[in-house]
């Protein structure tokens, strides 16, 4: 287990569709590899074969074609499945190409948007269709959802805030670049701020998350006291930390 004060060689956040973004801080492929392979054995439903995004902008030089693919060899042996690299330089595009991957281009944008530093790339393809729209959030409308999110599906409120009127089922997914309020039992995944927004809030009726996540922080079900599961909660972000707490 890593301890509080050990500072890990990749950092993991999860940004719009589930999709895991691995920012890679340290090129040491053993260490990441332990720490995807305990991450996999802590929460093996969510993270075995998770599709995963490497991002090599936390070096302070790109790594060479045949270190990339130890990496990715390693990743894969540890449960993972590297599907893609994060947007970056043209030497990153060019290595992708080499490597077999694609680029994706949202993940960066969120680390280097606080600096100004990047420039804004393409949005995504829009995420299912949920129902109608009420009460304001940054200028926006919220949606709505009217009806139970099911296993396997995902809901995503762009720019805006989320509620959900009914239950988010165990392998269902909510996203929100705003809050995200649920009325029944959260059992699957939600993912509010989901770029970049760090005041953003998660609020649920019965907590049973898979994992829950604000900008990009993340916490998984093993991680949450067990005197939280059931009740009423809402998750925030604290500086880098996540916090969970009782709704009273």
């Amino acid at each position: 287990m890593m301890s509080a004060d050990f500072e890990p060689a990749g950092e993991l956040k999860f940004g719009q569709v589930g999709i895991a973004n691995l920012r890679v801080r340290t090129l040491d492929i053993a260490r990441l590899a332990g720490e995807m392979r305990e991450r996999v054995q802590r929460a093996p439903k969510l993270f075995d074969r998770a599709a995963l995004v490497i991002d090599f902008g936390g070096l302070p030089a790109l790594p060479d074609e045949s270190s990339a693919r130890a990496l990715i060899d390693a990743l894969r042996d540890a449960g993972a499945l590297p599907v893609a690299l994060a947007w970056g330089s043209s030497e990153n595009e060019a290595l992708a190409v080499r490597l077999g991957l694609p680029v994706l281009a949202r993940f960066r944008a969120q680390y280097e948007r606080a600096g100004g530093a990047a420039a804004e790339p393409p949005p995504p393809a829009p995420a299912p269709e949920p129902a109608a729209a009420p009460a304001a959030a940054n200028g926006q409308p919220g949606l709505i959802q009217q009806v139970p999110v099911r296993s396997g599906q995902q809901v995503y409120a762009d720019s805006r805030d989320l509620t959900v009127l009914g239950a988010v089922s165990p392998g269902a997914e909510v996203l929100a670049d705003g809050s995200i309020h649920i009325y029944g039992p959260l059992r699957g995944r939600a993912l509010a701020g989901a770029q970049g927004n760090e005041k953003a809030r998660i609020f649920c009726r019965a907590f049973h998350a898979e994992l829950v996540a604000v900008a990009g922080q993340y916490k998984v079900l093993e991680d949450i006291p067990r005197e939280l599961h059931g009740k009423a909660a809402q998750v925030w972000l604290e500086g880098d930390e996540l916090r969970i707490a009782a709704l009273e």
